[in-house]
Protein backbone atom coordinates (compact mmCIF):
# COMPACT_ATOMS: atom_id res chain seq x y z
CA UNK A 1 0.00 0.00 0.00
CA UNK A 2 1.05 3.53 0.06
CA UNK A 3 1.79 5.22 2.76
CA UNK A 4 -0.18 4.95 5.94
CA UNK A 5 1.73 6.94 8.83
CA UNK A 6 3.77 9.62 7.26
CA UNK A 7 5.88 10.07 10.49
CA UNK A 8 6.89 6.31 10.47
CA UNK A 9 7.86 6.74 6.37
CA UNK A 10 9.76 10.14 6.86
CA UNK A 11 11.89 8.41 10.01
CA UNK A 12 10.44 11.73 12.34
CA UNK A 13 9.29 11.90 15.93
CA UNK A 14 6.20 14.11 16.34
CA UNK A 15 7.91 16.32 17.67
CA UNK A 16 9.95 16.84 15.26
CA UNK A 17 6.99 16.82 12.44
CA UNK A 18 5.59 20.07 14.87
CA UNK A 19 8.77 21.70 14.75
CA UNK A 20 9.46 21.25 11.24
CA UNK A 21 6.02 22.63 10.61
CA UNK A 22 6.84 25.99 12.73
CA UNK A 23 10.08 26.30 10.63
CA UNK A 24 7.86 26.22 7.47
CA UNK A 25 5.34 28.56 9.29
CA UNK A 26 8.17 31.07 10.03
CA UNK A 27 9.09 30.78 6.06
CA UNK A 28 5.33 31.94 5.10
CA UNK A 29 5.49 34.56 7.37
CA UNK A 30 8.80 35.91 6.44
CA UNK A 31 7.67 35.88 2.68
CA UNK A 32 3.67 37.43 3.68
CA UNK A 33 5.29 40.27 5.38
CA UNK A 34 8.30 41.40 2.85
CA UNK A 35 5.40 41.22 -0.39
CA UNK A 36 5.30 44.51 -1.40
CA UNK A 37 6.64 47.07 -4.44
CA UNK A 38 9.13 44.29 -6.04
CA UNK A 39 6.42 41.75 -6.38
CA UNK A 40 4.06 44.19 -7.72
CA UNK A 41 6.25 45.57 -10.49
CA UNK A 42 6.74 42.05 -11.28
CA UNK A 43 3.38 40.42 -11.68
CA UNK A 44 2.49 43.69 -13.80
CA UNK A 45 5.58 43.33 -15.89
CA UNK A 46 4.66 40.23 -16.68
CA UNK A 47 0.71 40.95 -17.85
CA UNK A 48 2.42 43.97 -19.72
CA UNK A 49 4.69 41.12 -21.47
CA UNK A 50 2.46 39.08 -22.32
CA UNK A 51 -0.27 41.37 -23.84
CA UNK A 52 2.65 42.50 -26.09
CA UNK A 53 3.70 39.39 -27.50
CA UNK A 54 -0.15 38.26 -27.75
CA UNK A 55 -0.43 41.43 -29.56
CA UNK A 56 2.84 40.95 -31.67
CA UNK A 57 1.77 37.99 -32.75
CA UNK A 58 -1.73 38.78 -33.79
CA UNK A 59 -0.35 41.76 -36.01
CA UNK A 60 2.40 39.44 -37.65
CA UNK A 61 -0.56 36.48 -38.46
CA UNK A 62 -2.31 40.18 -40.27
CA UNK A 63 0.34 38.64 -42.93
CA UNK A 64 0.62 35.07 -41.93
CA UNK A 65 -0.21 34.27 -46.06
CA UNK A 66 3.54 34.73 -46.26
CA UNK A 67 5.19 31.88 -44.46
CA UNK A 68 8.06 34.02 -42.32
CA UNK A 69 5.31 36.47 -41.02
CA UNK A 70 2.89 33.13 -40.07
CA UNK A 71 6.17 31.69 -38.14
CA UNK A 72 6.89 34.64 -36.27
CA UNK A 73 3.17 35.59 -35.23
CA UNK A 74 2.48 31.62 -34.11
CA UNK A 75 5.66 31.40 -31.93
CA UNK A 76 4.88 34.92 -30.80
CA UNK A 77 0.83 33.57 -29.95
CA UNK A 78 2.23 30.43 -28.28
CA UNK A 79 4.85 31.66 -26.01
CA UNK A 80 1.59 34.46 -24.86
CA UNK A 81 -0.44 31.98 -24.03
CA UNK A 82 2.06 29.70 -22.02
CA UNK A 83 2.76 32.46 -20.33
CA UNK A 84 -0.97 33.38 -19.49
CA UNK A 85 -2.06 30.01 -18.46
CA UNK A 86 1.23 29.14 -16.49
CA UNK A 87 2.54 32.29 -14.57
CA UNK A 88 -0.70 34.51 -15.05
CA UNK A 89 -3.76 32.35 -14.55
CA UNK A 90 -2.59 29.20 -12.62
CA UNK A 91 -0.88 31.50 -10.26
CA UNK A 92 -3.20 34.25 -10.16
CA UNK A 93 -6.16 31.71 -9.65
CA UNK A 94 -4.30 30.32 -6.62
CA UNK A 95 -4.50 34.09 -5.05
CA UNK A 96 -1.11 34.44 -4.79
CA UNK A 97 -1.38 38.39 -6.14
CA UNK A 98 -4.90 39.08 -3.93
CA UNK A 99 -3.01 40.92 -1.61
CA UNK A 100 -2.28 43.79 -3.89
CA UNK A 101 -6.63 44.26 -3.81
CA UNK A 102 -6.25 44.65 -7.57
CA UNK A 103 -9.35 43.96 -9.05
CA UNK A 104 -7.42 43.29 -12.55
CA UNK A 105 -4.98 41.05 -10.78
CA UNK A 106 -7.53 38.60 -8.37
CA UNK A 107 -8.65 35.46 -8.13
CA UNK A 108 -12.19 36.83 -8.18
CA UNK A 109 -11.76 38.44 -11.36
CA UNK A 110 -9.02 36.78 -13.32
CA UNK A 111 -10.50 34.55 -16.40
CA UNK A 112 -7.36 32.67 -17.98
CA UNK A 113 -7.42 31.93 -21.75
CA UNK A 114 -8.26 28.14 -21.85
CA UNK A 115 -11.88 26.27 -22.37
CA UNK A 116 -12.40 25.34 -18.55
CA UNK A 117 -13.70 28.43 -16.14
CA UNK A 118 -11.73 29.39 -13.72
CA UNK A 119 -14.16 29.07 -10.58
CA UNK A 120 -14.21 25.22 -11.86
CA UNK A 121 -10.49 24.53 -11.94
CA UNK A 122 -10.18 26.82 -8.86
CA UNK A 123 -12.83 24.44 -6.72
CA UNK A 124 -11.18 21.42 -8.19
CA UNK A 125 -7.79 22.33 -8.07
CA UNK A 126 -7.25 24.39 -5.23
CA UNK A 127 -9.25 22.55 -2.92
CA UNK A 128 -9.84 18.81 -4.02
CA UNK A 129 -5.70 18.61 -5.25
CA UNK A 130 -4.09 21.26 -3.07
CA UNK A 131 -5.63 19.87 0.46
CA UNK A 132 -5.60 16.47 -0.39
CA UNK A 133 -2.36 15.64 -2.23
CA UNK A 134 -1.50 12.35 -3.72
CA UNK A 135 -4.40 11.02 -1.29
CA UNK A 136 -5.69 8.23 -2.76
CA UNK A 137 -9.40 8.29 -2.92
CA UNK A 138 -9.52 12.09 -2.53
CA UNK A 139 -6.85 13.60 -4.70
CA UNK A 140 -8.51 13.68 -8.12
CA UNK A 141 -5.59 14.62 -10.09
CA UNK A 142 -3.76 11.63 -9.24
CA UNK A 143 -4.09 10.37 -12.80
CA UNK A 144 -6.88 12.47 -14.02
CA UNK A 145 -9.43 9.83 -13.91
CA UNK A 146 -8.16 8.13 -16.56
CA UNK A 147 -4.08 6.72 -15.70
CA UNK A 148 -2.91 4.67 -13.25
CA UNK A 149 -0.39 6.25 -11.67
CA UNK A 150 0.45 3.78 -8.60
CA UNK A 151 -0.24 0.66 -7.79
CA UNK A 152 -2.38 0.96 -4.53
CA UNK A 153 -4.70 1.35 -7.94
CA UNK A 154 -6.26 -2.04 -8.85
CA UNK A 155 -5.26 -2.80 -12.42
CA UNK A 156 -8.62 -3.15 -15.32
CA UNK A 157 -8.13 -4.23 -18.68
CA UNK A 158 -9.01 -0.54 -19.91
CA UNK A 159 -5.73 0.35 -18.58
CA UNK A 160 -4.08 -1.17 -21.40
CA UNK A 161 -5.06 1.80 -23.46
CA UNK A 162 -2.96 3.98 -20.82
CA UNK A 163 -0.42 4.68 -23.21
CA UNK A 164 -2.36 5.94 -25.99
CA UNK A 165 -4.13 7.90 -23.64
CA UNK A 166 -1.44 9.89 -22.42
CA UNK A 167 -1.13 10.86 -25.82
CA UNK A 168 -4.53 12.47 -26.10
CA UNK A 169 -4.06 14.01 -22.97
CA UNK A 170 -1.05 15.70 -23.49
CA UNK A 171 -2.31 17.15 -27.04
CA UNK A 172 -5.47 18.51 -25.45
CA UNK A 173 -4.61 18.96 -22.08
CA UNK A 174 -6.88 22.03 -21.80
CA UNK A 175 -9.73 19.99 -22.75
CA UNK A 176 -8.33 17.16 -20.61
CA UNK A 177 -8.28 19.92 -17.41
CA UNK A 178 -11.63 21.43 -17.97
CA UNK A 179 -13.54 18.07 -18.20
CA UNK A 180 -11.88 17.16 -15.14
CA UNK A 181 -12.81 20.32 -13.35
CA UNK A 182 -16.42 20.06 -14.64
CA UNK A 183 -16.74 16.85 -13.48
CA UNK A 184 -15.48 17.50 -9.86
CA UNK A 185 -17.33 20.89 -9.83
CA UNK A 186 -20.59 19.24 -10.63
CA UNK A 187 -19.79 16.26 -7.73
CA UNK A 188 -19.34 19.18 -5.30
CA UNK A 189 -22.00 21.71 -5.73
CA UNK A 190 -24.64 18.11 -5.92
CA UNK A 191 -26.02 18.27 -9.51
CA UNK A 192 -28.05 15.63 -10.74
CA UNK A 193 -26.18 13.94 -13.76
CA UNK A 194 -29.43 14.66 -15.66
CA UNK A 195 -30.02 18.00 -15.42
CA UNK A 196 -28.47 19.79 -18.57
CA UNK A 197 -29.24 23.34 -17.70
CA UNK A 198 -27.50 23.34 -14.30
CA UNK A 199 -25.82 26.00 -13.59
CA UNK A 200 -22.19 24.10 -13.94
CA UNK A 201 -23.22 23.08 -17.50
CA UNK A 202 -24.16 26.57 -18.18
CA UNK A 203 -21.03 28.06 -17.12
CA UNK A 204 -18.91 25.19 -18.83
CA UNK A 205 -21.12 25.98 -22.04
CA UNK A 206 -20.07 29.58 -21.88
CA UNK A 207 -16.87 29.64 -21.27
CA UNK A 208 -16.53 26.90 -24.54
CA UNK A 209 -18.25 29.39 -26.78
CA UNK A 210 -16.12 32.07 -25.92
CA UNK A 211 -12.72 30.16 -26.12
CA UNK A 212 -13.64 28.93 -29.62
CA UNK A 213 -15.09 31.62 -30.82
CA UNK A 214 -12.33 33.97 -30.12
CA UNK A 215 -9.78 31.49 -31.45
CA UNK A 216 -11.99 30.06 -34.25
CA UNK A 217 -13.70 32.78 -35.26
CA UNK A 218 -13.46 36.08 -34.08
CA UNK A 219 -8.93 36.18 -35.21
CA UNK A 220 -9.84 34.47 -38.22
CA UNK A 221 -12.33 36.78 -39.68
CA UNK A 222 -10.34 39.95 -38.86
CA UNK A 223 -7.74 38.29 -41.07
CA UNK A 224 -9.71 38.47 -43.68
CA UNK A 225 -8.54 36.42 -46.70
CA UNK A 226 -5.50 35.16 -44.42
CA UNK A 227 -8.54 33.45 -42.62
CA UNK A 228 -7.16 30.05 -42.49
CA UNK A 229 -3.36 30.82 -42.10
CA UNK A 230 -4.68 32.72 -38.20
CA UNK A 231 -6.86 29.53 -37.63
CA UNK A 232 -3.81 26.65 -38.13
CA UNK A 233 -1.93 29.61 -35.99
CA UNK A 234 -4.25 29.51 -33.33
CA UNK A 235 -4.57 25.60 -33.29
CA UNK A 236 -0.41 25.49 -32.97
CA UNK A 237 -0.23 27.78 -30.45
CA UNK A 238 -3.23 25.89 -28.17
CA UNK A 239 -1.19 22.54 -29.11
CA UNK A 240 2.29 23.69 -27.81
CA UNK A 241 0.81 25.37 -24.66
CA UNK A 242 -1.25 22.36 -24.39
CA UNK A 243 2.05 20.23 -24.56
CA UNK A 244 4.40 22.43 -22.62
CA UNK A 245 1.49 22.62 -19.63
CA UNK A 246 1.32 19.19 -19.57
CA UNK A 247 5.18 18.56 -19.33
CA UNK A 248 5.19 20.80 -16.47
CA UNK A 249 2.79 19.23 -14.92
CA UNK A 250 3.62 15.34 -15.09
CA UNK A 251 6.83 16.36 -14.01
CA UNK A 252 5.87 18.26 -10.89
CA UNK A 253 3.53 15.41 -9.87
CA UNK A 254 4.74 11.75 -11.34
CA UNK A 255 8.33 11.12 -11.54
CA UNK A 256 9.88 8.65 -8.60
CA UNK A 257 10.40 10.04 -5.72
CA UNK A 258 7.03 11.55 -5.96
CA UNK A 259 4.51 9.88 -2.95
CA UNK A 260 1.37 8.93 -2.75
CA UNK A 261 -1.06 8.36 0.23
CA UNK A 262 -4.14 6.42 1.89
CA UNK A 263 -6.87 7.62 3.47
CA UNK A 264 -5.44 6.92 6.69
CA UNK A 265 -3.12 9.29 7.14
CA UNK A 266 -5.97 12.44 6.98
CA UNK A 267 -7.07 10.87 10.82
CA UNK A 268 -5.84 13.64 12.68
CA UNK A 269 -3.76 15.04 10.36
CA UNK A 270 -1.77 18.50 11.89
CA UNK A 271 -0.35 21.00 9.83
CA UNK A 272 3.37 19.92 9.92
CA UNK A 273 2.07 16.30 8.93
CA UNK A 274 -0.21 18.45 6.00
CA UNK A 275 3.90 20.72 5.07
CA UNK A 276 5.86 17.36 5.00
CA UNK A 277 2.79 15.14 2.52
CA UNK A 278 3.64 18.12 0.13
CA UNK A 279 7.16 17.89 0.36
CA UNK A 280 7.02 13.70 -0.16
CA UNK A 281 4.03 14.35 -3.02
CA UNK A 282 5.61 16.41 -5.09
CA UNK A 283 8.73 16.95 -7.22
CA UNK A 284 10.52 19.62 -9.03
CA UNK A 285 12.89 20.21 -11.78
CA UNK A 286 16.01 21.88 -12.59
CA UNK A 287 15.14 25.41 -14.31
CA UNK A 288 17.16 28.59 -15.14
CA UNK A 289 15.62 31.92 -15.00
CA UNK A 290 13.73 31.66 -18.44
CA UNK A 291 12.25 28.05 -17.82
CA UNK A 292 11.15 28.67 -14.57
CA UNK A 293 9.17 31.52 -15.56
CA UNK A 294 8.15 29.56 -18.40
CA UNK A 295 6.48 26.88 -16.69
CA UNK A 296 4.63 29.60 -14.15
CA UNK A 297 7.96 29.28 -11.58
CA UNK A 298 6.55 25.53 -10.93
CA UNK A 299 9.49 23.86 -11.38
CA UNK A 300 9.75 24.56 -8.09
CA UNK A 301 6.41 22.44 -7.81
CA UNK A 302 7.25 21.09 -3.95
CA UNK A 303 7.23 25.03 -2.74
CA UNK A 304 3.97 25.45 -4.80
CA UNK A 305 2.71 22.74 -2.68
CA UNK A 306 4.03 24.21 0.35
CA UNK A 307 2.73 28.02 -0.22
CA UNK A 308 0.77 27.69 -3.11
CA UNK A 309 -1.09 31.37 -2.92
CA UNK A 310 2.75 33.01 -1.85
CA UNK A 311 4.05 34.82 -5.09
CA UNK A 312 5.26 32.72 -7.72
CA UNK A 313 8.37 34.82 -8.18
CA UNK A 314 9.66 34.24 -4.81
CA UNK A 315 9.48 29.98 -4.92
CA UNK A 316 13.50 29.93 -6.09
CA UNK A 317 14.66 32.34 -2.84
CA UNK A 318 12.09 29.64 -0.59
CA UNK A 319 13.69 26.79 -2.00
CA UNK A 320 16.65 27.52 -0.52
CA UNK A 321 15.64 27.31 2.64
CA UNK A 322 13.65 24.26 1.60
CA UNK A 323 16.75 22.63 0.96
CA UNK A 324 17.98 23.28 4.22
CA UNK A 325 15.27 22.18 5.87
CA UNK A 326 15.62 18.95 4.14
CA UNK A 327 19.07 18.87 4.84
CA UNK A 328 18.55 19.37 8.69
CA UNK A 329 15.85 16.91 9.05
CA UNK A 330 17.50 14.06 6.29
CA UNK A 331 14.92 14.50 3.82
CA UNK A 332 14.84 13.93 0.03
CA UNK A 333 14.26 17.02 -1.99
CA UNK A 334 12.96 14.96 -5.09
CA UNK A 335 14.57 17.44 -8.57
CA UNK A 336 16.49 16.30 -11.78
CA UNK A 337 16.46 17.88 -15.10
CA UNK A 338 13.17 18.29 -17.15
CA UNK A 339 14.32 15.44 -19.30
CA UNK A 340 15.03 12.81 -16.27
CA UNK A 341 11.62 13.88 -14.44
CA UNK A 342 9.15 13.17 -17.79
CA UNK A 343 10.84 10.53 -18.61
CA UNK A 344 10.28 8.31 -15.12
CA UNK A 345 7.08 9.52 -15.29
CA UNK A 346 6.57 8.69 -18.95
CA UNK A 347 7.76 5.01 -17.69
CA UNK A 348 5.38 4.74 -14.83
CA UNK A 349 2.23 5.97 -17.31
CA UNK A 350 3.98 2.75 -19.63
CA UNK A 351 4.34 0.01 -16.99
CA UNK A 352 1.52 0.40 -14.59
CA UNK A 353 -0.74 0.12 -18.24
CA UNK A 354 0.51 -3.70 -17.54
CA UNK A 355 -1.04 -5.94 -14.75
CA UNK A 356 0.21 -6.48 -11.45
CA UNK A 357 1.19 -9.94 -12.10
CA UNK A 358 3.80 -8.70 -15.13
CA UNK A 359 5.26 -6.50 -12.78
CA UNK A 360 8.35 -7.10 -10.47
CA UNK A 361 8.20 -4.48 -7.72
CA UNK A 362 5.03 -4.11 -5.07
CA UNK A 363 3.10 -0.64 -4.10
CA UNK A 364 5.41 -1.07 -0.85
CA UNK A 365 8.67 -1.04 -2.77
CA UNK A 366 8.30 0.43 -6.07
CA UNK A 367 10.42 3.43 -7.92
CA UNK A 368 6.98 5.38 -8.91
CA UNK A 369 5.53 4.99 -4.73
CA UNK A 370 7.03 2.95 -1.91
CA UNK A 371 5.39 3.04 1.96
CA UNK A 372 6.81 3.14 5.26
CA UNK A 373 6.89 -1.11 4.90
CA UNK A 374 9.60 -0.68 2.59
CA UNK A 375 11.82 0.41 5.90
CA UNK A 376 10.82 -2.23 8.50
CA UNK A 377 13.33 -2.50 10.92
CA UNK A 378 15.66 0.29 9.56
CA UNK A 379 13.87 3.63 11.62
CA UNK A 380 16.77 4.71 13.86
CA UNK A 381 16.47 8.85 14.01
CA UNK A 382 20.19 9.41 15.38
CA UNK A 383 23.16 7.16 14.56
CA UNK A 384 24.31 5.87 17.98
CA UNK A 385 28.48 5.88 16.80
CA UNK A 386 28.47 9.59 14.74
CA UNK A 387 25.67 11.18 16.88
CA UNK A 388 23.86 12.34 13.11
CA UNK A 389 20.50 12.27 11.84
CA UNK A 390 19.67 9.12 10.13
CA UNK A 391 16.79 9.90 7.97
CA UNK A 392 14.51 9.53 5.37
CA UNK A 393 16.98 10.28 2.35
CA UNK A 394 19.62 8.18 4.20
CA UNK A 395 17.19 4.83 4.41
CA UNK A 396 15.99 5.17 0.87
CA UNK A 397 19.80 5.26 -0.23
CA UNK A 398 20.62 2.76 1.49
CA UNK A 399 17.74 0.89 0.09
CA UNK A 400 18.54 1.40 -3.27
CA UNK A 401 22.38 0.33 -2.52
CA UNK A 402 20.96 -2.96 -0.95
CA UNK A 403 18.96 -3.50 -3.89
CA UNK A 404 21.83 -3.13 -6.16
CA UNK A 405 23.85 -5.59 -4.38
CA UNK A 406 21.09 -8.05 -4.53
CA UNK A 407 20.31 -7.73 -8.46
CA UNK A 408 24.87 -7.81 -8.55
CA UNK A 409 24.58 -11.09 -6.22
CA UNK A 410 21.93 -12.56 -8.57
CA UNK A 411 23.56 -11.81 -12.05
CA UNK A 412 26.64 -13.02 -10.53
CA UNK A 413 24.68 -16.47 -8.78
CA UNK A 414 23.48 -16.68 -12.79
CA UNK A 415 26.59 -16.32 -14.21
CA UNK A 416 28.12 -19.74 -11.72
CA UNK A 417 24.89 -21.52 -12.64
CA UNK A 418 25.65 -21.27 -16.07
CA UNK A 419 29.34 -21.88 -15.50
CA UNK A 420 28.71 -24.91 -13.93
CA UNK A 421 26.28 -26.47 -16.52
CA UNK A 422 28.65 -26.20 -19.20
CA UNK A 423 31.18 -27.48 -16.92
CA UNK A 424 28.85 -30.70 -16.18
CA UNK A 425 28.78 -31.36 -19.50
Amino acid sequence: MAITDIKVFAHLSEADVEALGRELDAVRRDVEESRGARDARYIRRTIALQRALEVGGRVALLAGRYRPAWFVGTALLTVSKIVENMELGHNVSHGQWDWMNDPEIHSVTWEWDQVGPSPQWQQAHNYSHHMYTNVLGRDEDLGFGILRMTRDEPWRPMHLAQPAANVILAALFEWGIALHDWSIHKELAGTPPGQLASEPNKEFARKIVRQLGKDFVLFPALSGSGWRATLAANAVANLGRNLWAYAVIFCGHFPDGAQKFTLEQLDGETQGEWYLRQMLGSANFEAGPVMAFMSGNLSYQIEHHLFPDLPSNRYAEVSVRVRQLCDKYDLPYTTGSLGKQYLLAFRTIHKLALPDSWLRRTADDAPETCSERRFAGSRVWIDPVTGQRRGLRTAMTDAAAALQARKVALKQRARAERRALRRGR
